[in-house]
């Protein structure tokens, strides 16, 4: 979940995602399709000017980013109450 995270702020080429997140192109590749997959990440393809083959971006879905924005939030409230709790 935590590549999403990246994608709040607006759409991202898989290479600056490879970048930031330090990550082997594939296994990156791997839990991107697995979040398009379930809707949380939208993944739009086109032909870069001068470019071979086609290049993929990425951004958070309107559902993506309500679970972020909510269930992500409300997850670890609990886990860190549950923590404090049983410390």
């Amino acid at each position: 979940m935590s590549h999403l995270w990246l994608l709040r702020e607006g759409e991202m080429a898989a290479t600056e995602l490879v970048e930031t997140l330090d990550v082997p192109n594939n296994r990156l590749h791997y839990h991107l399709d697995e979040l398009v997959d379930a809707g949380l990440v939208h993944n739009r393809k086109r032909k870069e000017r001068g470019a071979d083959g086609l290049h993929s971006y990425y951004v958070a879905t309107a559902l993506g980013e309500a679970i972020m924005s909510h269930g992500v939030g409300e997850l670890i409230a609990e886990e860190r109450e549950l923590l404090t709790r049983y410390a």
